[in-house]
């Protein structure tokens, strides 16, 4: 019996008088499918974008890397090393000013605590500040304060509160409903129900989740000193303006190895946060362990 017959014969015959429905039709994919090919067509041919410049892309970036990468003088260093710490400390503030925000108003924007009307209201908030980008916020600050940091330290601020409110409703509507449960049993009042019901649950995250946006707004940092909001962008911006190529590129290193650094140290400091102090000494004794350095 070949491989055809058998699997026919394995097949299930339904009972005498009733019929197998029809197979579905894939319409619903294959009009979506159509769908997304159109707009990626249509925005591929919409930009106007010259894209046999492609080919020619690595030896201009080779050409670009190489002026900006040998003519690099060690007396800038420590100016562009001050003006990195400048966009951390930018960075830093925007951060915190976002977390005084985004944190209370989190806790109005999820369902789970308030009505829905409240939750509806202050998300809509949230998309609002989310939707404006930071270096727009940075160009409204700039007539008020000046080409100085305060202005990029706000436009963080400001930018990244919507950002993190949506993260922060997120981790409170995912919480566990016992401790909330707990607390109505025994007739905690709304603050006691919130410090004891969801401030514990949430709080690892939430921190985890600050140190995250304080990494990308260092990058916003260094982007928003472009247009004069402080910052080692604006070094990047005054020598690419007048072809100090290789202070630009002196100034790219220290970008690189400043993000580098911080993302490190905040990436360790979010683990232990999540894990916390008791996995991770777990983790030191098994390998402690595996290395026979101690008893069982």
């Amino acid at each position: 019996m070949t491989e055809s017959k058998l699997r026919v014969s394995l097949m299930p015959t339904p009972p005498e008088g009733v019929e197998l429905p029809d197979k579905p039709r894939a319409t619903f994919r294959w009009v979506s499918t159509a769908i997304v090919i159109a707009l990626v067509w249509w925005s591929a041919t919409g930009i106007d974008a010259k894209w046999s410049r492609l080919l020619e892309a690595p030896g201009d970036m080779w050409t670009l890397c190489r002026v900006m990468f040998s003519n690099m003088e060690a007396s800038e260093i420590p100016e562009l090393v001050g003006a990195m710490w400048e966009s951390i400390a930018i960075a830093w503030l925007g951060t915190i000013i976002a977390a005084l925000f985004a944190v209370p108003m989190s806790f109005l924007a999820a369902e789970n605590l308030v009505g829905k009307p409240v939750a509806w209201i202050t998300r809509q908030i949230f998309n609002l500040l989310r939707a404006i980008p930071e270096i727009i916020l940075a160009l409204a600050f700039i007539p008020i304060f000046g080409l100085k940091p305060m202005a990029g330290v706000l436009a963080i601020g400001v930018g990244s509160i919507g950002t993190l409110g949506k993260l922060f409703y997120e981790i409170i509507e995912g919480i566990n409903k016992g401790p909330l449960e707990a607390a109505d049993a025994v007739g905690a009042s709304p603050l006691q129900r919130l410090r004891w019901g969801v401030l514990p649950q949430v709080t690892p995250e939430i921190t985890s989740f600050l140190l995250y946006r304080f990494e990308v707004n260092i990058r916003a940092s260094a982007v928003l000193g472009l247009v004069g909001a402080g910052g080692i962008g604006s070094d990047l911006a005054e020598a690419l303006k007048f072809k100090d190529f290789g202070t630009a590129g002196l100034g790219l290193i220290i970008v690189v190895l400043g993000t580098i650094c911080v993302d490190t140290v905040s990436g360790a400091v979010r683990r232990r946060i999540v894990s916390g102090k008791k996995a991770m000494l777990d983790v030191e004794h098994e390998a402690l362990l595996n290395e026979g350095r101690m008893g069982v």
